[in-house]
């Protein structure tokens, strides 16, 4: 029939087997019945507004202030707003994976949440893990970049009071922020209010940002009209650095897009996320991308590009046309935006640390949810505290590169998980071995439906295997002959294992020509033939694994899988594809000195994962089921109870 246990729970196998089946075992998506025995649960009072307001509030950072400078100075001249909006597009792949994913899956967990369900139980751990230290690194980072532009509204670099003003220590030579902690502990502790009163802050932070950059918008535009937009008439062309600096720029502010990602986070918070999910995510998306687009096209306008301040490009702007209090307009834009992305990066790391504790994968006190504010205090108290040390002691500004790899990891794994959900889904779930009688009950019903295929009709379950529900098909010496129908009946089954089969495999080696294909390109050390043979190879191997997937069928499953009636992704399996390439490319060109800072992390994660996830994992004693039978089971369950 098809129901499996866990190695580890039979003793069967040696150490090593269990171990690399822990990795790859998956749990069930979240459910009525996977959720009953849960204690308190997340509040349900986010709307679409307050999704949008975390979106936009989490991308749109203090960089954009930035980035508009050192971009178009160093790769794209007047052409910024085209690779503002390519960028744009890149994230919207990625955005369209996580708001089908969100709307089928609505937990707590992100990225995490959907590995775990998709892929297996040791990717899941390795993206929960790299989740972890992109939130806790990057608001530490963001915390540190406060006080700066907090200091210029009250007059310069050194005019904040002392308790908050940068303080060095020489005997261990570091700067400490008071300010930057006190943030944090102040997020901390409207982040343990509740979710809504949060995001009601953060919705107010991000207004006051949005209006910072209308004023921008509204101002530049009018002073371009009127000046004749001189940084367009120049000899250079709209190109300066031709279409290849254009490019450039677009993979460097791509990072600008980072942020929509907390709104998946907050899923399972969500009083309709089927509907409103998808809605913010795009909303959200949608609306940083027009302000990026609209400042870049005023700002390149007003100055040349070469003449540009890199550090104060917009304030420069306004100040070389006689507008110098126009700088405090957007410094108080600048402030408001690291304040509402401080917000976005300390909202989604409790929610993951609850969602792996509630898998057993971390200890449990980190899955508590408060029974008054319907939040993870403890959760939250813990990430607040270690993000104010950080932010207080170290300057982890060389670190932000290691926020990127858990973003354009997570990025990939949705897109991964998004083909896994089309052409194979699980096709079993794991239930808690207390429910055995009842699985056994079910079992034995089923078993003696199959006995009597020679009598009736066969019995085709949906999610079983082929040799446990036809159990002598291709045996040796078998005599049984069965009907016209139930040859048909058969062949569809064996043809459909084949068909996954098939996917599956396909799948696997695109990811593979992916990766050797962005390995090969970026690899410029690499002696001239060998690179050409590796491109070679690894775009014929992505090549061939989307014609293969495009003139494949789909698994009927897909359309029950998860919570129906959301979003479906578009263009299947193009713009999955098409997310893993950029995400896999970008990943390979952030330097040597970032993966080996995050191998260490990895490696750590590694370890806590051997030596306590593994082995207090809440599937580690599972029973693992047809999915088309999980319901009975449960009814079964309850009936007998009753």
């Amino acid at each position: 029939m098809g129901y499996l246990v866990d190695s580890q729970k039979e003793g069967g196998g040696s150490p090593w087997s269990g171990g690399l089946r822990s990795l790859v075992r998956r749990k069930q998506v979240d459910s009525v019945h996977a959720r009953a025995g849960v204690g308190h649960q997340l509040a349900k009072e986010l709307s679409v507004l307050h999704l949008i307001a975390i979106g936009v509030g989490s991308t749109i950072g203090a960089g954009v202030y930035i980035l508009v400078g050192t971009v178009a100075r160093q790769h794209s001249g007047p052409a910024l707003t085209i690779s503002f909006l390519i960028a744009g597009i890149a994230a919207a792949l990625s955005a369209f994976c996580y708001a089908e994913l969100a709307s089928r899956c609505p937990s707590a967990g992100s990225a995490y949440h959907y590995s775990y369900i998709c892929v297996g139980e040791g990717v899941a751990w390795l993206i929960g893990w790299a989740l972890i230290l992109e939130y806790t690194i990057g608001g530490s980072a963001v915390a540190r970049g406060i006080s700066p532009n907090l200091a210029l509204l009250f007059g310069g670099e050194d005019s904040l009071p002392a308790f908050l003003a940068r303080q060095y220590i020489p005997g261990i030579d570091i700067v400490v922020d008071p300010c930057a902690a006190i943030l944090v502990f102040v997020v901390t502790g409207l982040l343990c209010v509740g979710i809504k009163e949060s995001t009601f802050a953060q919705g107010i932070v991000t207004t006051l940002n949005v209006c910072a950059m209308i004023f921008v918008i509204i101002a530049g535009g009018y002073l371009g009209f009127k000046t004749g937009w001189a940084g367009y008439e120049l000899p250079t062309g709209y190109f300066p650095f031709g279409v290849d600096g254009m490019l450039a720029g677009s993979a460097t502010v791509f990072f600008a897009y980072i942020g929509f990602d907390s709104v998946a986070s907050t899923a399972e918070e969500v009083k309709n996320p089927q509907r409103d999910l998808p809605l913010g995510i795009g909303l959200a998306l949608s609306i940083c991308c027009t302000l990026y687009m609209l400042v870049s096209i005023v700002i390149v306008g007003l100055v040349p590009y070469y003449s540009m301040d890199p550090d104060t490009p917009i304030s420069s702007a306004f100040t070389h046309h006689g507008m110098q209090w126009a700088a405090y307009i957007i410094t108080v834009g600048a402030v408001t935006a690291l304040c509402s992305t401080l917000m976005g990066s300390l909202l989604p790391q409790p929610r993951i640390l609850m969602a792996m504790a509630r898998d057993g994968l971390l200890p449990s006190f980190f899955s508590d949810v408060n029974e008054r504010t319907q939040v993870p205090i403890k959760s939250t108290l813990v990430t607040g505290f270690v993000s104010a040390v950080l932010a207080f002691f170290m300057d982890v500004s060389q670190l932000a590169g290691m926020v990127s790899v858990g973003t354009l990891l997570a990025f990939t794994m949705v897109a991964i998980s998004v083909l896994i959900l089309r052409y194979v889904p699980p096709d079993e779930v794991p239930l808690p071995s207390s429910l055995q009688e009842s699985i056994d009950s079910v079992s034995l019903r089923y078993s003696k439906s199959s006995q009597e295929i020679n009598v009736g009709k066969p019995v085709v379950y949906v999610g079983t295997s082929v040799d446990s529900t036809l159990p002598l098909l291709g045996e040796k010496g078998s005599t049984i002959e069965l009907p016209l129908s139930e040859k048909q009946e058969a062949q569809g089954i064996l043809s459909e294992e084949k068909r996954r089969k098939i996917a599956g495999w396909t799948i696997m080696f695109t990811c593979m020509g992916v990766f050797v294909l962005t390995y090969s390109a970026s690899s410029l050390g690499l002696p001239g033939l060998l690179r050409f043979t590796l491109c070679g190879v690894g775009g014929a191997l992505l090549l061939s694994g989307l014609i293969v997937l495009t003139f494949i069928d789909q698994d009927d499953a897909r359309h029950s899988f998860g919570h129906s009636g959301g979003f479906i992704c578009p263009f299947v399996p193009l713009l999955p594809i098409a997310c893993i390439l950029i995400n896999v490319y970008l990943l390979i060109n952030l330097g040597a000195a970032t993966w080996t800072r995050v191998s260490v992390w990895l490696v750590m994660g590694a370890l806590v994962y051997a030596f306590y996830g593994r082995t207090h994992s809440s599937l580690l004693d599972a029973v693992y089921v047809p999915a088309a039978h999980a319901d009975e089971i449960y009814r079964n369950s309850g009936d007998s109870l009753a």
